[in-house]
């Protein structure tokens, strides 16, 4: 496996951590908008929409990438890669949570991808 393959995999993890966080903000958005708009209504917003596209574009990157890397590498490395963007981008967002355990949390799981890589 090529570290290139490597590269893309946390690149994928990090697109879908940092749209994560923001599809649940622009999600808050469109729910203080309007309810009447039922389910269709966070993809009328844009501040849902557009991180949803992109994170649907960063899944057909994985789904390319799982024809030629193991799936028992991508999958824990990618997903680790999306916990600790997710945590980072909802930091970075000012969502509330306690930064201390978050940032230990981010560094573990930094070391567990840098050692299922390595």
């Amino acid at each position: 496996m090529a570290g290139d393959d490597v590269a893309k995999m946390i690149g994928v993890g990090l697109i879908w951590g940092a749209t994560n966080a923001f599809m649940r903000r622009g999600a808050a958005i469109s729910s203080s908008a309007s309810s009447r708009r039922g389910w269709l209504g966070p993809m009328l917003t844009w501040q849902y929409a557009v991180p949803f596209l992109i994170n649907l574009s960063a899944s057909a990157l994985f789904f390319y990438l799982l024809g030629g890397v193991p799936i028992s590498l991508a999958v824990p490395v990618t997903n680790a890669t999306t916990f600790a963007a997710t945590a980072v981008t909802a930091l970075l967002l000012g969502e509330e949570m306690r930064a201390g355990p978050t940032f230990v949390g981010t560094a573990v799981i930094i070391l567990g991808v840098w050692i299922c890589v390595t």
